[in-house]
């Protein structure tokens, strides 16, 4: 029928519109679902696929020697990643990059088929290999600048300063321990791409420099230090080896060597022998250079007088059915020549007197037991034991020390409680940090750390002279360093045979531990050798390196020779420093002919003075006055108050900021009573530590 087409006509034209209407109102639900539901998720989701956050490493500080020359700084390199996207065919660019980087063909391939935005596929390559990857022209290769660790010195204080990872996260040493100042903060590397994947822009945030970090070492000493190591350890055979070289008053660490050793910049190439700080975390048996405890513990409790005669018993003692022998027959000895000698028995039968608790409280009291605390990191405790453990054998073990535990650096810092007046005191090795490059050195040279008093200054005197005899007069002979004095304590100790749980009668620690010059003593010095072949005893292999370091050090320092003998000159390894030429303060006949002098005629105290004032004092005087440097005086030869021969020159040190140094003299002529007084006028203040026990 004509209507009926008409009507359903007009109805088609009403619902071509409701269905327009809902088709519009889908499209507007789905709009408004992605634009305002779901655009959060979505913008992060176009992120990730346009937008790439790289973390680019920032500058680390340099570490800075304490006269400010670099042993670890921050070179630009190129970094090389890839946008795999972009790459037509990741098997050629691998063929083509592999023998470049040195890497295998199959890893390039692999990151090549990485992410498909962002693939590292090298960080920090050299120049030339990154010049090389540029002549190649390869389409979705690109580089990134980042910044690589570099030890201009190689292996000089390797143990020290420690390494970095290719991240540059600091993974040993110095880098380790300061990684939060030295990193500094990173910055982020943003790259977007367009729809078709095409690089259009690099945005990003720049990264923070870090903290710079000045070392109390002296990278000449450690030059030293580390040379004299190695030599005595190709000579001797030995399997380790470690020397330390302290400030006694300060604390400072001036060297701190180890064998064998390691170059940071291949670091991965070292095996974990090498890699490894034997002066602060190798524990040992010290031997008999832990008499100086013993004698220490029982003067101070007046259990024993220095000329005192103790029966040795022909070198053999009984202690709970055991049968301790000495290595020689000795009769009768004075406490002196006990440690002068290292008679097993004298220290034994000393140790009686004090009893298990008086002891185990001088161990502590000395710092064994305990970390140092030195800026390092996997520093060990040691191995003490309290009384209550101990067997009935285990005090006569003690006094000559076995069954004791300590760290080359433990036994330094004791050794320097009697070079420094009686105060342990606790070493480091960071003497500032600072992030200006052009930063001066901090104006505190020489201020004497604070300590805790171990032994009187009656005590101290004492073993000073008992230890400067082991050296003239005793096992420490080969120790002297040529035109100086010194005084210290040999070692031998054998070790634990692990196969059998027993001493070793082939492998030894080999050790020596002493101060120099002997009357005021500048340096605390420390040589360990681990199972040294052919001859072991310590007095035989380690004293010699004890006096070729000691005899160099002073030479470098300019401390005048105050004995018989020409001093060696000291030739450091990177900087020859410019030394003034010493006058001749000696003469050339006996110098103990010096002292029959007018007694009325002395030198003068200019220690603490500017040179105008030591050159307005001086004339029209007796004396001619040779300066050294400027700023404050801070060490002068002939002492104040010595005599002093008419025309004598007298040689003075100053320096910048040495106004707060103590005030240290060089040591009397020979002849000379020794003046064994503290270094400093007032006792440094107490901490609160304590002797455990």
């Amino acid at each position: 029928m004509p209507g009926s087409g008409k009507a359903s006509s007009t109805r088609n034209f009403r619902i071509l519109p409701v269905l327009l209407g809902l088709w519009a109102a889908l499209v507007f639900a789905r709009l408004i679902h992605l634009q305002v539901l779901q655009f959060a998720d979505l913008t992060r989701q176009a992120r990730r696929q346009q937008e790439r956050t790289v973390e680019v490493s920032p500058l680390r500080g340099v570490i800075y020697d304490r006269n400010l020359h670099p042993l670890a700084i921050s070179v630009e390199v190129e970094s090389v990643f890839a946008v795999p996207g972009e790459i037509v065919s990741p098997e050629t660019t691998a063929h083509l990059l592999a023998p470049v980087l040195g890497m295998d063909q199959a890893e390039v391939r692999t990151r090549l088929h990485g992410a498909r935005y962002f693939s590292w596929v090298k960080r920090k390559i050299t120049a030339r290999e990154a010049a090389r990857i540029r002549q190649l022209n390869l389409k979705g290769i690109y580089f990134q600048k980042e910044n690589k660790r570099f030890y201009p010195k190689r292996d000089l204080a390797a143990h020290v300063l420690g390494y970095v990872g290719v991240d540059d996260q600091g993974l040993a040493g110095i880098e380790q321990i300061n990684e939060k100042a030295i990193r500094g903060r990173p910055g982020q590397l943003l790259i977007e791409r367009d729809a078709r994947q095409r690089w259009f822009r690099r945005t990003g945030r720049p990264s923070e420099p870090g903290e710079n970090v000045i070392l109390t070492l002296d990278e000449n000493i450690q030059y030293i230090a580390e040379r004299e190591l190695a030599s005595a350890m190709e000579k001797t055979r030995a399997l380790a080896g470690s020397v330390v070289v302290l400030d006694p008053v300060t604390g400072e660490v001036l060297a701190l060597a180890n064998q064998p050793t390691f170059n940071p910049n291949r670091y991965s190439e070292a095996g974990p022998e090498a890699l490894r700080n034997r002066a602060i975390s190798n524990s040992y048996e010290p031997g008999s250079t832990f008499k100086i405890v013993t004698l220490s513990a029982a003067l101070e409790e007046k259990l024993a007088d220095l000329e005192e005669r103790i029966d040795c018993q022909m070198g053999s003692i009984v202690i709970a059915g055991h049968t301790i022998r000495d290595h020689k027959k000795f009769g009768m000895l004075s406490v002196g020549q006990i440690l002068q000698y290292s008679s097993d028995v004298g220290a034994i039968k000393l140790a009686l007197r004090l009893g298990d608790e008086r002891l185990y409280r001088y161990h502590r009291s000395f710092g064994f037991g305990s970390p140092t605390g030195i800026e390092l990191p996997g520093e060990a405790a040691g191995l003490t034991k309290p009384p209550e453990r101990w067997s009935k054998i285990s005090i006569g073990a003690m006094a000559m020390g076995q069954e004791i535990g300590v760290t080359p650096l433990q036994l330094a810092v004791a050794a320097s409680v009697i070079a420094n007046g009686g105060w342990l005191i606790q070493p480091h090795i960071i003497k500032d940090r600072a992030r200006d490059r052009a930063r001066s050195l901090p104006s505190r040279p020489g201020e004497m750390a604070e300590g805790r008093r171990v032994v009187s200054p009656e005590t101290f005197s004492r073993m000073q002279q008992m230890m400067g005899d082991v050296v003239t007069a005793g096992t420490g002979g080969a120790a002297r360093p040529e035109g100086y004095t010194a005084a210290g304590k040999t070692g031998t100790a054998q070790k634990t045979d692990p196969a059998t749980g027993r001493y070793s009668t082939r492998d030894f620690i080999a050790s020596f531990v002493g101060f120099a010059p002997a009357e005021s003593p500048l340096y605390t010095i420390l040589v360990v050798l681990d199972s040294p072949r052919g001859r072991y005893h310590g007095g035989e292999v380690a004293a010699p390196v004890f006096g070729r370091v000691a005899e160099q050090v002073l030479a470098y320092r300019n401390v005048p020779a105050l004995v018989p003998g020409k001093p060696p000159v000291a030739k450091a390894s990177w900087t020859e420093p410019a030394v003034p030429s010493l006058p001749d303060v000696m003469s050339e006949r006996d110098p103990t002919a010096l002292l029959d002098l007018d007694p009325t005629l002395v030198a003068p105290d200019f220690l603490g003075k500017t040179v105008r004032n030591v050159m307005e004092e001086s004339l029209g005087k007796d004396w001619e006055i040779h300066p050294i440097g400027s700023g404050i005086a801070y060490q002068q030869f002939p002492p104040p108050g010595t005599p002093l021969p008419e025309g004598q020159k007298i040689v003075i040190w100053f320096r910048v900021g040495a106004a707060t140094e103590p005030r240290r003299t060089l040591p009397e002529l020979p002849g000379n009573p020794p003046k064994a007084t503290p270094l400093r006028s007032s006792p440094p203040a107490l901490t609160a530590a304590t002797a455990a026990g």
